[in-house]
């Protein structure tokens, strides 16, 4: 087993390193839509009911988007390399458990283990790449690579379903992911090497695990019970108020005790704050796309699961286009504001070619183009978000931090499909009511009404994505990534976190 790096000297393995840990990433995001397309047969063969197969997503969501801080405060306690293990071992034994479910419960079970374990994973594996890449054109490059898997996985996820549950069946949907896990867990083993004194070893903060974890819980749940019971159903409100009292006692013990789980320095520093806050509204319009665009194809127009992933590809060529050929070659070059203001605005405007959607929309003529402006300028603006959430961070925080980008993302995910499908939803009942008198053919009218809930619900995805730009924009103001590096005292703000080295060399965006 090798011995843990000097983190000012470059890691050889860390290439290598690279490969197991962007496989792991893979696995992740595959995972958060894969299971969508199996959920149909799922259901039918283990007797769901309709009101509780939402329930095989959510158990997924609210472990995963719960326990993210305590993941990524995990990680720096008990070491990166060892809690990225854990974390894939783990997910491979719930998925497992999964794919081999003969009963609901069985199943639900074993979604809400695959989000804890993933809980662990991703940040983990997110912190490995801001320890282990400390030169900025190196750098630039791992997180174009991590980000473009971030973002286009999902995507890729929705091909391997179709192919799976059209010609396997749906418990292969989990199976496929013990392969991923077990590569990545042997490979991270044998060639990982964690900086020596990169660890936060102050004592772990209960009461902000207790209050973080409940009110993250009550948040995703509050927005998926939403889209199901309504935004005035009682429990929906008592979530979200809960949530707010909850949230309110995290950052107040955060801000009193010796060894916050998120020192609120990680949020305050305003580039990383606005990198939170842009990168989770940006996946509230993504995550509503996917949704929308999914159901336009496969309803409206008829494609089967494989094809409806087939036509996805755009997307994914775009997200990867974006995010190792634009953003990792000008990232060293130009101010992240730069990539991440302009990759919004571009996402904005395929989202805003979408709006024309009708029944009769040409493929060819308008799904394809918006969807590579859509994946340009998402890719383009992932990548120096990803790095940017780590980059400059005291090393010992850097598992919160990365545990942060999850935690936009996710909570940005539960929210965009939850707010924009009810806005469709509410569309289309207005469309229908509306139209009702003088329709000869119901169920054209049924798929007007469909197609003009997605176009209202992807307008409001257009105006996120150009308030994620005026955040990038207004508050991420760092100039270019350096090539040099700054030296930070042992211990700063950690109280004893890393005493056993004098100094440690940081990478740090330059002002």
């Amino acid at each position: 087993m090798p011995k843990s790096a000097d983190i000012s000297v470059p890691d050889p393995s860390r290439w290598k390193a690279l490969v197991f840990i962007a496989l792991a990433q893979l696995m992740v995001v595959l995972d958060a839509t894969i299971v969508n397309i199996a959920l149909p047969t799922a259901q039918q063969d283990l007797g769901i009911s309709d009101a509780n197969r939402q329930w095989v997503i959510t158990a997924y969501a609210l472990a995963f988007g719960g326990l993210l801080l305590f993941g990524g405060r995990i990680a720096d306690l008990w070491g990166r390399k060892r809690t990225f293990i854990v974390g894939l071992l783990g997910f491979a034994a719930a998925s497992a458990l999964g794919g081999a479910a003969t009963s609901e419960a069985l199943l639900l079970g074993s979604r809400a283990l695959q989000g804890a374990f993933g809980a662990l994973l991703a940040p983990a594996a997110l912190s490995l790449l801001a320890v282990m890449f400390t030169d900025a054109k190196e750098r630039a490059k791992a997180f174009g690579i991590y980000g473009a898997i971030a973002g286009g996985g999902g995507a890729v996820g929705l091909i391997l379903g179709g192919f799976l549950t059209e010609y396997l069946n749906w418990r292969w949907t989990f199976f496929v992911n013990i392969p991923f896990a077990i590569v990545a867990a042997v490979g991270a083993y044998l060639v990982i090497r964690e900086p020596e004194g990169a660890r936060n070893r102050s004592s772990l903060d209960i009461p902000g695990v207790v209050l973080s974890t409940l009110g993250l819980v009550a948040l995703v749940y509050g927005f998926t019970r939403a889209e199901s019971a309504g935004w005035s159903d009682g429990l929906t409100v008592g979530m979200f108020v809960a949530s707010v009292v909850l949230l309110a006692g995290f950052v107040v013990t955060e801000a009193k005790v010796k060894s916050p789980l998120l020192p609120l320095r990680v949020l305050t520093e305003r580039n990383r704050g606005g990198v939170y806050l842009s990168l989770g509204l940006a996946i509230i319009a993504m995550f509503g796309l996917f949704l929308f665009l999914t159901f336009y194809l496969q309803v409206v127009k008829g494609y089967s699961p494989v094809r409806t992933g087939f036509a996805f590809l755009p997307m994914i060529a775009g997200m990867i286009t974006g995010s190792t050929q634009i953003g990792a070659r000008l990232m060293t070059r130009v101010p992240p504001r730069l990539l991440m203001g302009p990759g919004f605005l571009v996402a904005a405007t395929g989202m805003l070619m979408l709006t024309q959607l009708e029944i009769g929309s040409s493929y060819a003529g308008l799904i394809l183009p918006a969807q590579v402006l859509l994946g340009l300028g998402m890719g383009t603006a992932f990548m120096p978000a990803m790095s940017l959430a780590t980059h400059g961070v005291n090393p010992a925080d850097a598992g919160v931090a990365s545990a942060m980008v999850n935690t936009s993302q996710q909570v940005g995910g539960a929210i965009g499909t939850a707010l924009l499908n009810t806005i469709a939803a509410s569309a289309t009942t207005a469309y229908v009511t509306s139209h009702a008198a003088g329709a000869a053919n119901p169920k054209l009218l049924e798929l007007q009404a469909m197609v003009h809930g997605f176009s209202s619900a992807i307008w409001w995805a257009v105006g996120i994505l150009v308030a994620a730009a005026a955040i990038a924009f207004t508050l991420i103001n760092t100039g270019r990534p350096g090539a040099g590096s700054v030296t930070a005292a042992s211990g700063e703000g950690i109280e004893g976190g890393i005493d056993e080295i004098d100094e440690i060399k940081v990478p740090v965006v330059a002002h």
